[in-house]
């Protein structure tokens, strides 16, 4: 495991002059050993069919600082970026869309190719790893630790963004249809770039107090009901659109999906929707289990591939956005302009807390695949340096226009796949992300893809984020204790997540005082929000009730020897001779009274 280049102490190692630099980029550039070295690359490319013989030789592992080919490091990067595609176009896509504040097309398309530039640039600094002059601090892990935009912000997005159309700050048409509102994405930017200080003053606050406070018996059912909540937006466009259509009305522009005037357009629910979902879903499942190394982990974008294909084929493509659209694309293109939204202060705090315990467990898995330590002053200093970058970067990306991000994890995954953690694979990845922003036809190609291609596609990526809330939920031991903090957290969650309008009708305030006014809409919005429930009342909980002695001891399943028959057969037999020894007794003292 070599952890060598990042100390706690001093560097005493010989600095490396610019002439050795030089010399060391040119023979990478101007050598085979440099450019291809002696890699399997048929390994990454051979799929796993049921008559191709399978290899048992392991493709070589690369560390963080191995010496590494440049065109594997190309090859790799590029897989990198592919595997987070999907993950960094959805949020933009959803919040510049129908169900989030309407914009323009070009507005769209430009959110998407800021997402990835910015992306880009700010894996870098998780990558890079500074160390702040003067403290025993640093920015970033030094792993590759990339950052996408985050799903986590979209539950509480769509919210507010309703709030804002139903109070009259975002404008509606005569028929009530949603117009453009790039004032709300304003607002929601502007909000989450001062909530992210609380991420930037946690990260300084020691590891194993963070994880006290906010345990896996907190972050586990705040994850789940993230996806869960996710899931709703997923399928409604799987079936045709999240939009104004979703309600299939009898008049006005919307009755079909998603527009009148959309190529190909039919009611909600149509079976063409449903059928071309369905074919990204399919071909996601198809690449994990016949796939190569290189398939499996961009399945979601063959699959999202798969689907585009078809729907062009079949006519549900519209050329317009992406002719129209300028060559190149950067960030500040195009503005919005910010201010704080008071009602989503709550629940954009309770994001960061759900970001910063997911890098905490990302980075973990990204030190194990990557064979670094995962205990020590090192890593504890890699758990700082990570969570202080995520804070940062999602002030940085509010300033750049774009929603708060996250560490992704889907990249562990390929890091163990193709076992390389070399920081030169991260550096690629974050050039192709930056290449695919720039060139915005790119963009509006994507922002041109049907809702139901693209909901096959976010339905499977935002069940994985369930999943990882199920899998977090698994580590908690079941005590007594936790099991009652699980199910009153999860009530108030569920409930909220399942009838999201339940507390919409409590305050009932239609007077001029606009403070009073924006209080009862945080108050309403934080229990219409269900993740966010869940993690305050969780937090609560967990820092009220003691663990009793009893619950400290809990008997383990051991698989392939209990079942739901035999689990507690020692506790009857138990109970039974109780019960014998209770009624021998019971007969001798009847025969001393006859006696």
């Amino acid at each position: 495991m070599d952890d060598s280049p990042d100390k706690i102490g001093p560097d005493m190692t010989p600095k490396r002059s610019y002439g050795d630099t030089a010399r060391r980029v040119v023979k990478a550039f101007t050598t085979k050993d440099g450019l291809v070295g002696d890699y399997d690359y048929l390994f990454l490319f051979k799929p796993n069919l049921p008559f191709m013989h399978k290899s048992r030789r392991a493709a070589p592992f690369f560390g963080l600082n191995d010496h590494m080919p440049v065109l594997l490091a190309l090859l790799l990067g590029f897989q990198h970026a592919l595997s987070m595609l999907a993950g960094i176009i959805t949020p933009p896509l959803i919040l510049a869309g129908q169900g989030g504040v309407n914009l323009a097309p070009g507005d769209a398309q430009y959110l998407v190719s800021a997402s990835l530039i910015v992306c880009g640039i700010l894996s870098m600094i998780q990558i890079t790893r500074f160390h702040i002059y003067k403290t025993p601090y640093y920015i970033g892990t030094g792993l590759i630790s990339v950052v996408g935009t985050s799903f986590t912000v979209i539950p509480v997005a769509t919210g507010a963004f309703s709030q804002m159309y139903a109070s009259g700050m975002c404008p509606l048409d005569a028929d009530g249809n949603k117009l453009p509102c790039p004032q709300a994405y304003g607002a929601l930017i502007g909000t989450a770039m001062v909530c992210a200080l609380l991420e930037i003053l946690l990260s300084f606050t020691k590891p194993s107090l963070l994880k006290r406070i906010f345990p896996p018996l907190v972050t586990g059912p705040t994850v789940a009901l993230i996806g869960i909540k996710l899931i709703e937006s997923g399928f409604k466009n799987w079936a045709g659109g999240s939009g104004s259509c979703f309600d299939r009305p009898e008049t006005g522009p919307f009755t079909l999906c998603p527009s009148n005037t959309a190529p190909h357009a039919l009611p909600w629910g149509s079976a063409e929707f449903i059928g071309l979902g369905f074919s990204v879903f399919l071909t996601i499942i198809l690449c994990e289990r016949f796939g190569s190394p290189i398939m499996k982990s961009c399945a979601v974008v063959i699959g999202l591939l798969v689907g585009c294909i078809i729907a062009g084929a079949t006519g549900y493509f519209s050329s317009s956005g992406i002719n129209s659209a300028p060559a190149v694309n950067f960030v500040w293109v195009t503005t919005f302009p910010l201010s704080v939204y008071g009602p989503i202060v709550l629940p954009l705090l309770a994001v960061y807390i759900v970001l910063m315990m997911e890098a905490i467990g990302d980075i973990t898995a990204t030190c194990d695949v990557s064979r670094l330590e995962v205990s020590g002053k090192l890593f504890d200093s890699r758990i700082q340096g990570g969570v202080l970058a995520d804070g940062l970067n999602g002030l940085i990306a509010g300033l750049l226009t774009i929603t708060p991000v996250s560490t992704f994890a889907q990249n562990n995954g390929v890091i163990a796949l193709t076992r390389c953690a070399n920081r030169k694979a991260g550096y690629a990845c974050c050039f192709f992300l930056i290449v695919m922003g720039v060139f915005s036809k790119f963009a509006a190609a994507l922002v041109a893809i049907p809702a139901a291609v693209l909901g096959g596609m976010t339905t499977f990526l935002f069940s994985a984020v369930a999943i990882s809330g199920i899998r977090i939920i698994s580590t908690v031991n079941f005590t007594r204790r936790n099991r009652f903090i699980l199910t009153a957290a999860m009530s108030l969650g569920f409930g909220a997540t399942l009838v999201p309008n339940w507390f919409a009708y409590v305050f009932t305030y239609e007077g001029p005082n606009n403070a009073r006014k924006g209080f009862f809409n945080a108050i309403t919005l934080v229990c219409e929000t269900g993740f966010a429930l869940t993690a305050f009342l969780a937090i609560f909980l967990n820092l009220v009730l003691q663990e009793e002695v009893e619950d400290e001891v809990v008997d383990e399943f051991v698989e392939g020897k209990d079942t739901a028959n035999n689990m507690d057969e020692e506790a009857d037999r138990q109970e039974w001779a109780r019960i014998e020894r209770g009624k021998a007794g019971g007969d001798v003292e009847e025969g001393k009274e006859k006696f």
